[in-house]
């Protein structure tokens, strides 16, 4: 079995580096898109060298900032796929109910009501971006204002006032 070193880096793009323009980057580096967490700022998943390259890539080109993570896996990538089958096995094996109101998922950014397809975007999830951006501008077009964050630190109310800053984010521990 052959060992692959992986890491995950935060850039934060200037103007001139869109999300959009990443797919070069991608290609040039061999990362991926792990999250797009609000505009300006994604995360970019790969090998370390992959990573090595694309933070070089990526500062000449703009990005105002790009800060490796002290992660255990290069997760939402496709260096995840060893993994699909067993959590695969894990989440089709668990009795999941129909949800009280729709599950945005984001994996595809949309809501879902029904279990099966919930329990399928889950096992994507594992190697697809984290469309975390369009999920909540979809949900604040879908109606939503407020938004509660569970658990210690700020981290996603910053994200979504940097999304949308006409809806109220708050935190609960």
């Amino acid at each position: 079995m052959r060992k692959i070193f992986f890491s995950l880096l935060t850039v934060f793009l200037l103007p001139a580096v869109s999300a959009d323009d990443f797919e070069d980057f991608e290609q040039a580096a061999a990362v991926v898109a792990a999250n797009y967490n609000c505009p300006g700022q994604i995360v970019i998943s790969g090998t370390t060298q992959g990573i090595a390259t694309a933070c070089e890539k990526l500062k000449a080109a703009g990005a105002k900032r790009a800060l490796p993570l002290k992660v255990g896996g290069a997760f939402h990538s496709p260096l995840m796929e060893p993994a699909r089958k067993e959590l695969a096995d894990a989440i089709m094996n668990t009795h999941f109910s129909q949800p009280s109101c729709p599950v945005y998922q984001n994996v595809n950014a949309q809501p879902v009501s029904d279990p099966e397809e919930i329990k399928k975007n889950l096992v994507a999830q594992l190697t697809a971006s984290v469309r975390w951006t369009q999920s909540v501008k979809n949900m604040v077009a879908d109606g939503a204002t407020d938004f509660t964050e569970c658990g210690p630190g700020a981290v996603l109310q910053g994200l979504i006032k940097k999304i949308d800053g006409t809806v109220n984010a708050h935190g609960i521990a």
